[in-house]
């Protein structure tokens, strides 16, 4: 892959898109994580509005410190990039104190997705008030191979600059734009949760594991066809990719007939 020929490719989309929707510019959240300090440092390039929301909600500090760090460097090379930091923290607790009546609040999934979707309203509120899109951060892994969003969470997104990324693509462009290294290297997250699970955790692979599954799934490929680790990964991979198929697909849509309507 040209690195440097993607790198333009994605600016002069992002470019056009905000050019042609009449838009100002970008809202992308910062995680701390390569994904979002990638499609932040993309939208930068374009010289476009690029307002980054620092929205943590009992966010470790290490991500909290990286999601600074990566702000610090977006801002020192872009005059166009803004940041605003808004702890959602006490807004999730109160949600929570109200919504919640399972005991076992630690692995509650619903009650994490919450944490996604209070985000989606942040940033489309900045969007909404500076005239911007808001650029989701997926990749390709993600967004098609295991579904590994929260629906109307992270994946409510006007555009998606990267989701036809894999992990190490989007690793080998965030070298070539110069994003600061501690980014790079870190363990991905979803931030979703209390403790430090990462996203290996809880899916079980690693996205190096998941890309080579991904793979060999849509060229055709069946779990009889791998033994040993192969075959326990592409059965996660196939697993993750039925069970949030709901996801990746547009609403269903109940059709009436017309003869029904005359």
């Amino acid at each position: 892959m040209n690195n440097a020929n993607v790198v333009k490719h994605i600016v002069n989309w992002l470019n056009s898109y905000s050019i042609n929707s009449k838009t100002n510019g970008f809202v992308v959240g910062i995680s701390g994580g390569i994904d979002s300090a990638v499609t932040s440092t993309l939208c930068s390039k374009t010289g476009l509005k690029t307002i980054c929301l620092e929205m943590p909600i009992f966010q470790s500090n290490k991500e909290i410190q990286r999601s600074k760090n990566h702000i610090s460097w977006l801002k020192s090379n872009y005059r166009n990039a803004q940041s605003k930091h808004i702890d959602l923290t006490k807004s999730f607790s109160e949600i929570k104190k109200t919504i919640s009546d399972d005991g076992n609040i630690k692995n509650n999934l619903a009650l994490a997705n919450t944490r996604s979707r209070l985000r989606m309203l942040t940033l489309y509120y900045y969007a909404s008030i500076n005239n911007c899109l808001v650029a989701g951060t997926g990749n390709k892994v993600e967004d098609f191979g295991v579904g590994f969003y929260t629906k109307y969470g992270d994946g409510g997104v006007d555009i998606s600059p990267i989701a036809d990324l894999m992990k190490s693509e989007i690793k080998s462009i965030a070298t070539e734009m110069g994003i600061i290294n501690e980014i790079i290297m870190a363990k991905p997250t979803d931030g979703l949760w209390d403790d430090t699970r990462t996203d290996e955790d809880q899916i079980g692979a690693n996205y190096d594991e998941l890309e080579w599954a991904m793979n060999e799934f849509f060229k055709g490929k069946k779990e009889s066809d791998f033994a040993g680790r192969e075959n326990e990964v592409f059965k996660i991979l196939t697993k993750f990719n039925s069970t949030n198929k709901h996801k990746m697909i547009p609403i269903p849509i109940c059709e009436i007939p017309l003869s029904l309507k005359n």
